[in-house]
């Protein structure tokens, strides 16, 4: 499950009962307790009223003045939520998003304990041009009409689309429209980075039968490899943040041994090459190769 579907879960949870325990969520969830600890302090940040009970009954509830209003939260209003939970409400319809917030807000009042918690996000100018384009694929999913725009593909060949849109994506840090390519006939997932003059047709669309299905499927999962790698205590944290306290181990009072998944693709060697001379792969032979052969051709551009 991922983090914002387990996040909504508890919201849902907590509205039908009084109070959960942190182990009965980290149970429920297949996740630490550390993790659960993450989650009310990230729905807290969020403007979500939960509070922690001490003692052997203990755990989190919601403030019931919270509950009495729930009716008042549509569908699209927890969509909302789920949007400034991932931080992303600066690129999303920034208006819809306010507009909750400041609904959750009125319902709780002063009541409302005080965050502990902010979140900072680097405002990119690249950011704020996707901003449009990401307005125009959201109007035309919400009003089922097709979207027409220029691609240009990984290999530099552009082309111009005609799509059915049906699901926006945001995966690590990058934007993806999941649709139905009226040029190629096929589900396809298009990278929002490129992409330009998107514009919504006046043609309406119904969606197809197994729309829900393949749009989910469209998107290119690379295939991962188990990489053991040497790293210095200053990137440790990043690597517990990613992948869990368990695939961090001291290795020596100098380093640590760091075993995650990793693309067996050039993305991968591109991440693990972010963290230069910190970072040192030692298995699998076959990824140690192939990333080294991956450096010398950087290597090669400053002959």
């Amino acid at each position: 499950m991922e983090k914002v579907e387990r996040l909504i879960s508890i919201i849902m949870i907590l509205l039908r009962k009084e109070v959960v325990s942190s182990t009965e969520f980290a149970q429920l969830f297949n996740v630490s307790k550390r993790t659960i600890l993450r989650d009310m302090e990230t729905l807290s940040l969020s403007g979500i009223p939960v509070y922690s009970v001490n003692g052997v009954n203990g755990g989190y509830g919601i403030l019931n003045e919270y509950k009495v209003d729930k009716r008042l939260l549509t569908s699209s209003d927890l969509e909302n939520i789920l949007i400034a939970l991932g931080g992303l409400e600066q690129i999303l319809i920034s208006g819809e998003v306010e507009r909750t917030i400041k609904k959750i807000e009125a319902m709780v009042g002063p009541l409302a304990p005080k965050s502990s918690i902010r979140l900072s996000f680097y405002n990119w100018e690249g950011r704020s041009e996707l901003s449009k384009t990401v307005a125009v694929f959201q109007e035309s999913i919400l009003k089922g009409r097709l979207v027409s725009f220029d691609y240009t593909d990984k290999n530099g060949i552009a082309t111009k689309r005609t799509a059915e849109p049906y699901q926006l994506q945001f995966s690590e840090s990058s934007w993806y429209l999941k649709g139905f390519c009226l040029q190629r006939m096929e589900y396809r997932t298009f990278k929002l980075s490129r992409t330009n003059n998107p514009c919504m047709q006046g043609q309406s669309f119904n969606p197809r039968d197994d729309s829900a299905e393949q749009a989910q499927e469209a998107g290119y999962q690379p295939e991962l490899v188990t990489v053991k790698a040497l790293i210095s205590p200053g990137i440790k944290d990043q690597f517990i943040e990613r992948y869990g306290q368990k695939s961090v181990e001291c290795y020596s009072p100098e380093l640590f041994m760091a075993t995650f998944l990793v693309p067996h693709a050039s993305v991968g060697f591109d991440f693990l090459a972010g963290f230069g001379t910190r970072l040192q792969i030692v298995e699998p032979e076959s990824y140690v190769e192939a990333f080294r052969n991956y450096i010398l051709e950087i290597v090669k551009k400053y002959h």
